[in-house]
């Protein structure tokens, strides 16, 4: 699974820094560096929904508070799923 997230600058001041280092501690926390590429872009294009993310070609708007749910939903209930 590939997770890319947004690091150009309107994404950057809405937290994506945090969000880069969140989903980094989840992977290494269950286990899933064998099984998530997270990468980081810049300008996704999509400005105003940021922090933009891509699991594999979907498109999500994370917070630094929305990312341990996000995590979650979106990425482990996926993998293990």
């Amino acid at each position: 699974m590939k997770v890319t997230v947004c690091i150009g600058s309107s994404c950057h001041l809405k937290g994506s820094r945090q969000v880069v280092e969140q989903l980094q501690e989840l992977i290494e926390q269950n286990n899933l560096k064998e099984k998530i590429e997270l990468a980081g872009t810049f300008c996704m294009g999509k400005c105003k929904t940021g922090v933009n993310v891509m699991v594999n070609d979907q498109s999500y708007s994370v917070s630094p508070e929305t990312t341990g749910d996000f995590f979650e939903k979106e990425i482990k209930a996926k993998i293990d799923g």
